[in-house]
């Protein structure tokens, strides 16, 4: 009876220890944003009209648009961010005034 009662018990842990590993959709680094919607691509060319300008919300939120991409981020001069791939996110390059520099996708 302890036997099946162990053997159980096992069995429950291992389950619930393999259920923790699978996949979970993951946020962006400001940690509100879904998982990217992988039907959905960014086209950096279409935003490129950013660059030169102050990155303002607005501006952001244009040439997130104008990019089809599903989210955007600005990334300041040492900036620590997270690396990876994003096929729907906006990259918005921006100096240490808040001007766009470059645009990309990922």
């Amino acid at each position: 009876m302890k036997t099946n009662a162990l053997a159980s018990l096992v069995l429950s842990a291992a389950v619930c220890a393999l259920a923790s590993c699978a996949s979970q959709p993951v946020a962006d680094a400001g940690g509100d944003n879904p998982a990217p919607d992988m039907a959905r691509s960014c086209n950096a060319d279409a935003a490129v009209g950013a660059v030169g300008k102050s990155a303002t919300p607005e501006l952001v939120e244009q040439a997130r648009r104008d990019a089809g991409a599903g989210i955007a981020r600005t990334l300041r001069p040492g900036q620590v961010v997270t690396m990876e791939y994003r096929g729907d996110r906006l990259n918005l390059d921006v100096d240490d005034r808040n001007v766009v520099t470059g645009v990309r996708c990922g």
